[in-house]
């Protein structure tokens, strides 16, 4: 899935932000549940690929997040591809 402007919306250079979308609890086997809303505004369907990506701070991590693996791919290409077409 390819956005209008051909770029990911992980990219440093967007006007994008940070927030709290929903508090979910994590059960007894480990498992959490994103909530419906959220997963129609990503657009996440049964059987997608999720990239849990971790930040970590004096040998913690702290913080986790989640990113469509079509995303990052779109993301690793978008800067990846220039410096693969300088060493062809």
């Amino acid at each position: 899935m390819k956005r209008k402007d051909d770029r990911s919306c992980c990219t440093a250079e967007n006007d994008s932000s940070c927030k709290v979308e929903s508090i979910i609890s994590v059960d007894e086997r480990g498992q959490m549940v994103l909530p419906k809303d959220l997963r129609a505004k990503m657009e996440i369907e049964a059987g997608d690929k999720l990239v849990l990506t971790s930040w970590e701070k004096e040998g913690k991590v702290c913080c986790i997040t989640l990113i469509k693996a079509e995303e990052l791919v779109d993301m690793m290409k978008d800067k990846l591809g220039p410096v693969i077409m300088d060493v062809l």
